[in-house]
């Protein structure tokens, strides 16, 4: 137990990750999915940060802005199309446009 409170940076970004990654895979709307991506992402650059730490020295800035606003972007342009964010019926109306 005494280990864990010495590494809670890498705790705290495995739980965000795994709360990113359940979101990322139970929800059928583009939105949620695209927040629990930018989850797992954060939890990532958390991670990679808390373990690369050296005392005395500033941390890297990350931005990882520009891959959310791509996938919102892209969003935006499939709800314009097919009036839904639900990406099982994006799916349906697709292979309906292909027959």
């Amino acid at each position: 137990m005494g280990n864990l409170f010495n590494n809670y940076e890498e705790a705290c970004a495995i739980i965000l990750f795994g709360i990113g990654f359940t979101t990322l895979l139970l929800h059928r709307n583009m939105i949620k999915k695209i927040i629990g991506f930018s989850m797992m992402d954060s939890a990532i650059y958390l991670f990679l940060a808390a373990k690369g730490y050296i005392a005395g020295r500033k941390a890297p800035i990350v931005v990882s802005v520009s891959v959310t606003a791509l996938m919102l972007a892209l969003t935006v342009r499939l709800y314009r199309r097919y009036h839904t964010l639900d990406i099982d019926e994006i799916t349906m109306q697709a292979r309906r446009e292909e027959a």
